[in-house]
């Protein structure tokens, strides 16, 4: 399944080449658009059952699973729906009308929470997130993510969680013997 998520990426056009900002703030010569996966119900299948598949091999128990806005949000739906575990959808910032929530869903204290993400660079933004859940009394039982650009996050998440990538770019370029420009 691996094999063929990553042919996926190609295929749908997920990769592109250019000059890219990315939400790190870093500037990058390549872009991996997982939205353009997760918009696509094959490809969305494919992610959520290598990320359920790899949290039972790394012996993962949760009760719950949350995404935040925006990119983890089909991810983190399509997982809920092929586990049977509730969503929690995290917002970056108090919603300013209603109970004012950082999420939708609810987090009861003590669950365990498998906290997905469509790319990491930093860690930073799904870092803020695990926060957000700890917060409520959530307990983050790892972190899953489409993609790791290598950036640092393995690194930064794995000091507090474990981390759990179905891909790494250095395997995306690999299979298509290209090289990343930050090589």
């Amino acid at each position: 399944m691996k094999d063929e998520l990553i042919d996926a990426f190609f295929s749908e056009g997920a990769i592109l080449f250019g000059r890219f900002v990315l939400t790190s703030g870093r500037e990058s010569d390549y872009y991996i658009n997982v939205k353009k996966l997760s918009t696509n119900p094959r490809a969305l299948r494919l992610i959520a059952r290598l990320m359920a598949e790899e949290a039972e091999k790394a012996g993962v128990e949760f009760d719950r699973v949350a995404g935040p806005e925006l990119g983890a949000v089909p991810i983190a739906t399509a997982l809920a729906l092929e586990t049977g575990n509730p969503l929690v959808i995290v917002r970056k910032k108090p919603k300013g009308h209603g109970t004012g929530s950082q999420i939708e869903g609810e987090i009861n204290p003590g669950e365990k929470i498998l906290l997905v993400e469509d790319v990491t660079t930093t860690g930073g933004s799904v870092l803020r997130a695990a926060e957000v859940i700890e917060k409520l009394g959530g307990k983050i039982a790892a972190i899953s993510v489409v993609v790791d650009r290598e950036e640092g996050a393995e690194e930064k998440i794995g000091e507090r969680y474990p981390f759990l990538p179905l891909v790494r770019v250095s395997e995306l370029f690999e299979r298509r013997g290209l090289r990343s420009a930050e090589e």
